[in-house]
């Protein structure tokens, strides 16, 4: 039998947590129990690729199986994971924020009974992306929630601040861990038919990051760009290299972001276009495209914004990288038994090894996680990274 906890790696105490919920939510609406492990609100907090949103969407299939444990064979289970059941919104922000209309459209749907399945169940991801505005719509709503509707938000263990203390302590906290690199290979291998070795390796490159570890098996594109990262420590030979090797990760990122969401933007204005009689032709098709100025412009400005979280995203991915390097750096200087990040790269950190003290080492790591920190706070990257790379060189 299927299982829709099955992709939660590493993650047994929090799957045996929402088995019980699950099954608490199961006596609620039969009325056999009071269901106490069961609640309306939950926070999936974790390290990015412990799979927060993987359970959330989980539990959201769970709660709406037709068994109550989550079989993964049944309609509800099937449609949950698939996104296309009827009671169960999923909320993933395009762009830097989740707006405050965005949220109080989600809220008023939210309170309807559920059409078919057993709750209505909102999944927002990146919880963490809330504005102040759409964080109070959102209170509201939990503060007092319809009778069968449950929120499930997801956000970074690294700053559980960013989610208001007030919504925090109206939910329950479900902290999943960042899963063994052993754990993550055994499912390349038995789930995606990755061969034992490039699993293994891609495991640990990947930090106990599922999806990465699997672009990192599969895709040339992602492994030549990590390879580029890592040749950045012996690129920094003088304040010109270091600048050089900032405009070349900015740019890699960049253009890693334009891959990403160029098809969709093009397929999102197309769509608009015709939606408003673009091709058309008469003095009604030109007033409606003249009149639509307006709504061509709010998408502009939203994709906009996805391109820049997009860039964001492949820039942290590559100071992760990098930050695995200087941590094998670290634990060479200190003779530490500890098993490496990136074991394709232990010349160059054995090399660097004996160049530097573990102060020079434990040095430059921090540079690299004070320049993700800095650009979290919405510093310029390209100021932020080119402040890393003099700090790397010196």
């Amino acid at each position: 039998m299927a299982d829709v906890f099955a992709d939660l790696v590493g993650q047994e105490e929090a799957v045996d947590t929402l088995r019980r919920a699950a099954a608490g939510a199961v006596a609620i609406l039969d009325g056999s129990g009071t269901g106490s492990a069961m609640t309306h609100a939950w926070i999936f907090t974790g390290p990015p690729g412990s799979g927060r949103s993987v359970a959330a969407r989980a539990f959201a299939a769970a709660l709406q199986c037709a068994t109550g444990v989550g079989c993964g064979e049944c309609p509800g289970c099937r449609t949950t994971l698939g996104g296309t059941h009827a009671d169960v919104r999923m909320v993933t922000p395009d762009g830097l924020s989740i707006g405050v209309n965005e949220m109080r459209a989600l809220v008023l749907r939210a309170a309807s009974a559920p059409t078919g399945g057993r709750w209505q169940v909102v999944v927002i991801e990146d919880a963490d992306r809330l504005t102040e505005q759409a964080g109070n719509a959102l209170l509201k709503a939990i503060e007092e929630p319809p009778p069968r509707t449950v929120f499930l938000l997801c956000a970074p263990s690294t700053h559980p601040d960013d989610i208001s203390v007030t919504i925090r302590s109206r939910c329950r906290v479900v902290a999943l861990r960042q899963p063994p690199a052993l754990a993550v290979a055994a499912v390349l291998t038995s789930r995606d038919g990755i061969e034992a070795d490039t699993a293994a390796w891609a495991a640990a490159a990947a930090q106990g990051h599922v999806g990465r570890a699997r672009r990192l098996a599969r895709d040339a594109d992602a492994r030549r760009r990590r390879e580029a990262v890592l040749a950045v420590p012996r690129r920094l030979t003088g304040v010109g290299a270091c600048f050089e090797a900032a405009s070349a990760l900015i740019e890699a990122a960049e253009a890693e972001a334009e891959a990403a969401v160029s098809e969709m933007d093009t397929a999102e204005r197309t769509a608009l276009e015709t939606a408003l009689g673009a091709g058309g032709t008469g003095r009604g098709a030109t007033g409606a495209i003249r009149g639509a100025a307006g709504q061509l412009k709010d998408l502009e400005r939203r994709q906009k914004s996805r391109a820049t979280r997009a860039q964001r995203d492949a820039l942290d991915r590559a100071l992760v990288d990098l930050a695995g390097f200087y941590r094998d750096v670290l634990i060479r200087t200190m003779t530490a038994p500890v098993a490496p990040v990136h074991t394709d790269a232990t010349s160059l950190a054995e090399a660097a090894a004996r160049k530097w003290s573990p102060d020079d080492a434990l040095r430059r790591l921090e540079a690299v996680l004070e320049c993700r920190t800095a650009i979290e706070a919405n510093v310029k990257p390209r100021i932020a990274v080119e402040a890393m790379m003099l700090s790397l060189w010196n």
